[in-house]
This record gives structure tokens, C-alpha cells and sequence, in this order.
């Protein structure tokens, strides 16, 4: 089985890039299921019904989200509205809506993804995620799931790197998110694990994480908040191409990409 985890899809012009270049790729690579990371696509932060449907609508079975999941209150609803959906599993079942787990069936197999959120230098503190991805893992696993796949939403880079070796052998691949830098450590972990610290960015390449960057310096100058407005020009779109053994549930090969 393959698959192919994007990167944070930032705002329209991400949004737009990705489905221009998403279909081609998944006939060139043979790719079975593809897991985005959508808690940007709506411009200025955030998600929406208009950007989840685009998505969908462009090859994405399973969206992830992160810190920005409920930056709009109008997405409060669509988390319970959609099955492929997901925010991170480590927010407060009790007052949060929505799941940070699904699970989907593709017939011949079925694979969950589990989307959790770091704590380390994060605006929000949440459940600690080491605990909740042992609870989500036996989640899966009692749905005789063996193949796991998990978006890591976090900042430190210390905190994903521990995280994937807490889940060697015991998920299928842990991507990470958040910092919209593809780092250079993709890899298969001792155990079978696949592991990327960060996937990336689809956005605008001469940006600040997908802004104009003279926003950003701005802000780091003059320390008041900023109207922050997408950068405009060439795109490109990161992530990571794996496949995975169906039985086993391991991976035997990662590599990640970068398309313009």
C-alpha cells in the first residue's frame, strides 16, 4: 500500500496548488491514500466547509488538523459532520468536538489515523500525547487495525523525534507538522516505523510559512500583531511517499518529496 502525507496546506493558494498537482501525482506514484494536513487552508488561519470539501474533492481521504483546529468557531460543527475529519485525539473529549481517530476502510484493507498535538512551546497544553497515543493505538488494535498511521502536530523538534521512537514498531508511520519545514530525517525507525520529524508546507515558497514575509519581519520588529495576508508567486507542495507492508503493517520504504 502506498501512501502520501502533505504537508500543512496553506490557505487558497495551497489549496489551489495541491489539486492542480495531486491527481497526477497519485496515477504516477500508484498512491492508495492520501492524508493532508488542513488546519490552514482557510486563508488566515483555520479550516472551513468551502476548504475541507475543496480538499476532498481533490484526492484527500483523511484530513488532519492541529493548534488551529478551532480557530473558527463556524468549524466547531464539521468535526462531528465528517468522518475524515480528525483534530488531535489529546484534546478534551468532554467540552472539544469531533474525534482524533478515524478509520478507514478501503475494501481490501483497513488502516486508522490518529492525529495528536506536542505540548512542548504550544500555545494550549493538552493531555500528555505519549499517553493518549497508547490509548488510541489500543483503540486500533481492537479493531484488529495493524496498519496506524499518526500526525504528529508539534513544535520541538525533540518532542517528535522522542515520539517516534515511542511508537516504533508499535504504528505503521509517524509524520510530523506545524513548522512548515520539510526536515531531512525521513527514515524507517528499528522497528519498522516510518518516520519524518516535519513533512512540510504546500504554499507559497518565497514566504514566512506561507505569508508575505515582510508581515513577519514587521512583527518581529516592532513586537504588535500584525494582519497576516498569503504570499503570492511560485508553489510548492511537501510530503511524504511510503509504502507499507499490508500484513505486517511495517514500512519498507519512505522518501520525501517536494513537487512544484
Amino acid at each position: 500500500m502506498v501512501v502520501l502525507a502533505i504537508g500543512d496546506v496553506v490557505g487558497k493558494t495551497g489549496c489551489n496548488f495541491l489539486r492542480d498537482r495531486l491527481p497526477k501525482l497519485k496515477r504516477l506514484k500508484g498512491i492508495d491514500v492520501v492524508i493532508a494536513n488542513g488546519e490552514n487552508s482557510a486563508d488566515g488561519n483555520g479550516i472551513t466547509k468551502s476548504t475541507i470539501d475543496f480538499l476532498f474533492a481533490s484526492g484527500v481521504d483523511v484530513i488532519t488538523t492541529g493548534n488551529h483546529a478551532f480557530r473558527r468557531k463556524e468549524s466547531y460543527d464539521l468535526y462531528d459532520e465528517y468522518e475524515y475529519l480528525i483534530r488531535p485525539a489529546n484534546y478534551p473529549d468532554s467540552t472539544t468536538p469531533g474525534h482524533g481517530m478515524t478509520i478507514l476502510d478501503m475494501g481490501k484493507y483497513r488502516l486508522a489515523v490518529i492525529n495528536l498535538m506536542g505540548n512542548a512551546f504550544m500555545e494550549v497544553s493538552l493531555e500528555c500525547p505519549f499517553h493518549t497515543a497508547d490509548k488510541f493505538i489500543a483503540k486500533a488494535k481492537k479493531e484488529n487495525i495493524n496498519i496506524i498511521i499518526v500526525d504528529f502536530h508539534a513544535e520541538a523538534t525533540g518532542e517528535k523525534r522522542a515520539m517516534g521512537y515511542y511508537l516504533d514498531g508499535r504504528v505503521s508511520a509517524m509524520f510530523g507538522t506545524h513548522t512548515h519545514v520539510q526536515t531531512a530525517d525521513a527514515t524507517i525507525l528499528p522497528n519498522g516505523t516510518g518516520y519524518i520529524t516535519d513533512v512540510g508546507m504546500t504554499g507559497t515558497i518565497h514566504s514566512v510559512l506561507g505569508v508575505k514575509p515582510e508581515i513577519i519581519i514587521r512583527k518581529f520588529k516592532e513586537k504588535l500583531p500584525q494582519r497576516f495576508e498569503l504570499a503570492t508567486g511560485e508553489c510548492k507542495m511537501n510530503a511524504v511517499l511510503m509504502e507499507l507492508d499490508e500484513k505486517s503493517g511495517k514500512t519498507f520504504s519512505i522518501e520525501a518529496i517536494e513537487i512544484r
